[in-house]
């Protein structure tokens, strides 16, 4: 009677079980699912390249013991390594290939994870309508907030998306540091173009990916059909294009298409972490070429974008914050727009975990392991400590609603500093010393100004306290 694989993987298990702690076993082991015995080979799936290795690396000689309890000496076994986990449209992708000890065979998988008779190039023609475009479905132009960061590479985009290869924005090359929208930007595009000319061929890729399928072809001598596939392609978005820098051969293989792509009208599109100009270890004729079209820059958004930015974020998520919480937000989260992803879903986690509305308060102490307090080392909460302890006033009195004088103008001292020392909004500043309004602060600061223009021992102490805070800051 002929054994179903699913029946030779559980026995398989069985034995793997014996052999390594619980935890590893649900780890390692059941993720996997059999998909065929052929004799005396098995074939098992597992997913992804890192896990592959990982099982050859700490596990061969337990699995090579199931392998021979339940299957006999001879018994082998073959791994499928899904390489792509493709999408609603394209089904994922697995690469097949011996395993290295469990079957005492060596394996012919080079560095890139590919065995030497495989190559993902082999296909001649290529179909719009299901070839895997490796796009984001989500990134999109409407949920790219524009800002004067990013006006002019964001109008570029658009114009690309709607006359792609035709316009003088060939190509356009986007630049920026980590974080500040190029990956949605170029992948909105290609999006675009997906949804509104079906019949073009779109393909995103980022450089290591482009340089492991070029390595893989090179070794199985399949470059002819590498660059094939890739002549194919009307939209070529090639992500971090930076980190080709010194790899001579790939350069050279990337001239050749960029310059056949160009030549066919197909439209080129690329990100780097700086413009042309700077970027080393480049061959000259290529450099040349990233400055036939346009290059724009992402910069770090401005205080109005942030605000928009994370506006947008928790109105997709169904979720209203006070403005006094999204102003504090824009101001700490000074890295970039992935920290600030990052940062508002700690947020909202936290709410939702301690059944809270989000608040100043609950902002604040959400955030107080996670972000530098707004752009440098002092803090509302130090200027306040270090101004009450001066005037040697209760800090809670100052902080609060007490209207006596010898309160109010240390108050009014403290409302100064921050203005002076942090980025806060004037209603910002208001709120930190017992939800006082932009006006009442706008006259603190006049205050304070008018009193060090008559009152020289009142100037001095401002002076001193300004050395004390400015000696944080330095």
């Amino acid at each position: 009677m002929e054994v179903s694989y699913g029946t030779v993987w559980n026995d398989c298990l069985d034995v793997i079980r014996e052999n390594v702690g619980e935890e590893n076993f649900n780890t390692w082991f059941k993720p996997i699912s059999p998909l065929r015995v052929d004799g005396d080979v098995l074939t098992i799936q597992v997913p992804s390249q890192f896990f592959y290795e990982w099982l050859e690396d700490n596990y061969v000689p337990v699995l090579k013991k199931a392998i021979h309890t339940v299957l006999g000496p001879t018994g082998r076994l073959e791994y499928s390594v899904v390489v792509d986990s493709g999408n609603r449209q394209s089904p994922p992708v697995a690469v097949n290939y011996p395993a290295n000890g469990a079957g005492n065979r060596r394996s012919a998988v080079n560095t890139n994870g590919f065995s030497d008779d495989y190559s993902p190039f082999q296909f001649k023609a290529l179909n719009p309508q299901t070839v895997n475009s490796r796009l984001n479905p989500t990134y999109s132009f409407d949920n790219f907030v524009e800002g004067d960061c990013n006006r002019l590479a964001r109008s570029a985009g658009v114009a690309v998306a709607k006359k792609p290869g035709i316009t003088s924005f060939n190509p356009l090359m986007l630049y920026g540091g980590v974080g500040v929208g190029k990956t949605h930007l170029v992948q909105a595009i290609g999006n675009e173009i997906k949804a509104n000319m079906p019949n073009k061929v779109v393909l995103y890729v980022d450089q290591n990916d482009f340089t492991n399928q070029f390595l893989n072809a090179l070794q199985n001598h399949k470059l002819q059909d590498f660059q094939n596939f890739y002549l194919q392609v009307d939209l070529l978005i090639l992500d971090d294009v930076q980190f080709l820098a010194g790899r001579e051969k790939t350069q050279e293989m990337f001239f050749h298409i960029f310059n056949q792509l160009h030549q066919s009208g197909k439209q080129i599109i690329m990100t780097s972490d700086c413009p042309p100009r700077d970027l080393k270890g480049f061959q000259e004729r290529l450099l040349s070429r990233f400055k036939w079209g346009l290059t724009a820059d992402l910069q770090e958004p401005d205080f109005e974008t942030k605000l928009a930015i994370i506006n947008r974020k928790m109105l997709a998520d169904g979720i209203q914050i006070p403005t006094e919480v999204s102003e504090y937000l824009a101001y700490s989260v000074d890295t970039n727009l992935r920290d600030m992803e990052g940062v508002l879903n700690s947020m909202i986690f936290h709410a939702t975990l301690l059944k809270k509305e989000i608040d100043l308060e609950l902002a604040k102490e959400v955030l107080k392991n996670i972000i530098k307090e707004i752009q440098s080392d002092v803090s509302v909460d130090f200027i306040q400590k270090t101004v009450s302890e001066y005037f040697k006033v209760d800090l809670d009195a100052m902080k609060g609603k007490v209207k006596k004088r010898e309160i109010v103008i240390p108050r009014q001292v403290a409302m100064y500093f921050c203005k002076r020392y942090t980025q806060l909004t004037l209603a910002l500043i208001g709120e930190n010393f017992g939800g006082r309004d932009h006006s009442t602060v706008i006259h603190a600061l006049e205050s304070v100004e008018d009193m060090m223009k008559t009152d020289p021992n009142f100037k001095s102490s401002v002076e001193e306290l300004g050395k004390k805070l400015k000696l944080r800051v330095s």
